[in-house]
């Protein structure tokens, strides 16, 4: 059987009376790439963020490669991590891939990369570097681009830029939020064929994905419908095609 990196079990997520997230679960297993698709609004990213607590989440459990998250209610009612250095743990552990990249700009790629390992995970700058180094060479960004800094990049690059930086944290879960929806269209495929090595290299994590459906299709293991802040359907990306034509109009 699998192992589960990632376990979210009945999640909830209101603002005041509004219930956006209505009792969500979802397991992640080792090597398994999954795509959540939906509508505007239909509470894609506020899953993703409560995940790994940019959002509080208001109900539910989250175990991330077999450790349970200690969870409390904060002074409004929402779930917080009760120890810091758990929620500093599980950030190392569960990183995330942003829409619009998050790149810092007052940094060169090499140093983007390079920042989270030294300053999060202690390494030396010496194993920071050979580590940055290893992850940009994995996304296709060559010796001359390191030197650069984000705003010298397109759009594509960038968001190659940002993979390697939550890869080289060697996390159990990867995250991304609408990985290519703020590229122009003749970048989108240079950024879905890195989602697709990395999905096939058969290393021990899960990822899971807020993305549009022709994409996802293509480099999902399954596909998740979110509608009204409910997952409904899990689907093979082998049963992709006759869905679609069901759930075109639910896609993003």
């Amino acid at each position: 059987m699998s192992e589960n990196k990632l376990n979210v079990i009945d999640l909830h997520k209101r603002y005041g009376g509004h219930e956006v997230l209505k009792g969500v679960s979802l397991q992640a297993s080792a090597g398994d790439v999954i795509s959540i698709i939906g509508s505007s609004g239909s509470g894609k990213s506020t899953f993703l963020r409560c995940i790994n607590f940019l959002e509080k989440p208001s109900e539910g459990a989250i175990i991330v490669n077999g450790q349970n998250i200690n969870l409390v209610r904060d002074k409004d009612g929402q779930l917080k991590v009760a120890d810091k250095n758990q929620l500093r743990l599980l950030r190392t552990r569960l990183t995330m891939v942003f829409q619009h990249f998050n790149l810092w700009s007052h940094m060169t790629v090499l140093e983007n990369v390079m920042e989270a390992p030294v300053q999060v995970l202690g390494l030396s700058k010496h194993d920071a570097r050979e580590r940055a180094l290893k992850y940009l060479a994995k996304v296709g960004i060559d010796e001359r681009a390191q030197g650069k800094y984000p705003v010298h990049l397109s759009g594509g690059q960038q968001q190659r830029v940002s993979i390697a930086r939550a890869l080289a944290m060697e996390p159990d879960v990867l995250l991304f939020d609408e990985p290519t929806s703020a590229l122009d269209p003749e970048l989108v495929g240079e950024v879905l064929r890195i989602m697709q090595q990395l999905g096939g290299r058969g290393e021990n994590d899960g990822r899971g994905s807020r993305m549009k459906w022709a994409s996802a299709r293509h480099v999902s293991s399954h596909v998740i419908f979110c509608i009204r802040g409910k997952l409904k359907k899990k689907a093979s990306r082998n049963r992709c095609s006759a869905i679609r034509k069901a759930r075109v109009y639910s896609s993003s």
